[in-house]
């Protein structure tokens, strides 16, 4: 009777012990940095443009594209549709981490370009410096010489 009476406790023990341990696990919720100066990069290509802001370190804060904003084909490439990424990417990283003034980095030939740095620049953003990062061609590694007989 007595085993009988430590087999009940220890199953009524079981499902508490259970659901305080799934308590105790849950992670807290990380919060939003707040990062007052950062970095914006834009690829801006012929087919699309996307741009990016990070903080000084690089790890990404928000990031669009024209694509992500509902153009398709060729209206991708066109400078407005920078512009709807821009204003976009900047709205999210000015709202949720604080960022007011930017070091823009732009790679690619694109239409985007200039649209997007104007557009960033008209919802409030210092730009604090424009750097061209689009590699260059320089002729490329040295042709092989001419077949002997």
């Amino acid at each position: 009777m007595a085993e009988e009476e430590i087999k009940q406790t220890e199953a009524k023990a079981t499902p508490t012990e259970s659901t305080e341990a799934s308590k105790t696990t849950k992670k807290a919720k990380k919060g939003k940095r707040i990062v007052t100066s950062g970095e914006m990069h834009i690829q801006a290509t012929f087919n699309n443009t996307i741009i990016s802001f990070s903080d000084k370190k690089g790890e990404i804060l928000s990031s669009s594209s024209a694509g992500a904003n509902g153009f398709r084909g060729s209206k991708k490439g066109t400078a407005y549709a920078a512009q709807i990424a821009a204003e976009k990417a900047g709205e999210i990283a000015k709202k949720e981490h604080g960022m007011n003034s930017v070091d823009v980095y732009v790679k690619g030939i694109g239409l985007g370009r200039d649209s997007a740095i104007r557009a960033v620049s008209s919802i409030g953003m210092k730009i604090d410096s424009i750097t061209d990062m689009t590699p260059i061609a320089h002729g490329g590694v040295r042709p092989k010489g001419e077949r002997k007989p």
